[in-house]
C-alpha cells in the first residue's frame, strides 16, 4: 500500500541499536548510486539513500521502538513530501 509519505525502515537484532545506525545503513547505499546517470548499480539498493538526500523533502519524522521482548529495534523515518520518483534526480 502506498501512503502519503516517503519511508525508510530499519531493523536491528539489538535492543539498544542507536538511530544513527539506521541512517548510516541507509546512507551507505551511496556507493551504489551513479550521480552522472541517476541510476544505481544493478543488484544493489540505493532507494534508502536517495530518500535521505531527496532535495524537496520539507518535513521528517522518525521513531524507534524496542520490540519482540527486547529482541530488536525497529526504526522508521517518514519523509514529506515523498521522494524517489523514477527518472527524477534526488538533488
Amino acid at each position: 500500500m502506498k501512503g502519503p509519505y516517503g519511508e525508510n525502515l530499519f531493523w536491528s537484532g539489538s535492543p539498544s541499536a542507536p538511530s544513527v545506525a539506521a541512517v548510516e545503513d541507509w546512507v551507505a547505499e551511496k556507493e551504489f548510486y551513479d550521480f552522472e546517470s541517476n541510476t544505481y548499480v544493478q543488484g544493489h539498493e540505493c532507494g534508502h539513500y536517495t530518500q535521505v538526500v531527496w532535495l524537496n523533502t520539507l518535513r521528517l519524522g522518525c521513531a524507534s521502538v524496542v520490540c519482540n521482548d527486547d529482541m530488536g529495534t525497529f526504526i522508521i523515518c517518514s519523509y514529506d513530501p515523498p521522494g524517489n520518483f523514477i527518472g527524477q534526480c534526488p538533488f
